[in-house]
C-alpha cells in the first residue's frame, strides 16, 4: 500500500528524498495550513509544529510505497511523529498525505522563527548531506 507524504525540509530537495526513500518519487509543491516551520537548534533542518494562522510551503511525494515510508520513519527518528493531515494543492485540491511533526517534548530544541529553505540550499545542504549521506547505507 502507499500513501503520500508532505515534506517541508531537507526532503524537499529531490536528491535527499530518493538518497532516504531509495526510489525516486513523483511530487508537486503543496501547503499544509495550520502549522510552522521552525529551525533546530544546532542542525540544517526544521521541525513543524501546529500553529493557528500559519502555513507551510513544501513539497507533496506521491504513492510513497510502505517500504519507502519505513526508511522515512527510521530516518525522521524519535524526535519527529508521522501523522496524517490534508494538504492543499496549488490548483486548490486538497489530498491526504503523512507528515512528520516535531514532538512536543522535544520543542525545547525548536528555534523562534521561521526556517528558511533557500539559506539551506545556500548554506545547509551541504552540511546535511554530509552528516545524513550514508542514512540509505544502515
Amino acid at each position: 500500500m502507499s500513501r503520500h507524504c508532505f515534506t517541508y525540509g531537507s526532503l524537499m530537495c529531490s536528491d535527499i528524498m530518493f538518497g532516504v526513500a531509495g526510489l525516486v518519487l513523483e511530487y508537486e509543491a503543496a501547503i499544509l495550513h495550520g502549522h510552522r516551520r521552525h529551525p533546530v537548534r544546532g542542525e540544517a533542518y526544521p521541525g513543524m509544529v501546529p500553529a493557528a494562522g500559519a502555513h507551510v510551503a513544501g513539497v507533496l511525494y506521491r504513492n510513497v510505497p510502505s517500504t519507502a515510508l519505513a526508511r522515512l520513519d527510521a530516518f525522521e527518528g524519535e524526535q519527529y511523529l508521522r501523522l496524517q493531515v490534508k494538504v492543499e494543492l496549488a490548483d486548490g485540491r486538497i489530498e491526504d498525505a503523512d507528515t512528520y511533526v516535531f514532538r512536543p517534548e522535544f520543542a525545547h530544541l525548536l528555534v523562534a522563527g521561521e526556517w528558511d529553505f533557500d539559506g539551506f540550499l545556500a548554506e545547509g545542504k551541504q552540511r546535511f548531506e554530509r552528516q545524513y549521506l550514508g542514512f540509505g547505507r544502515v
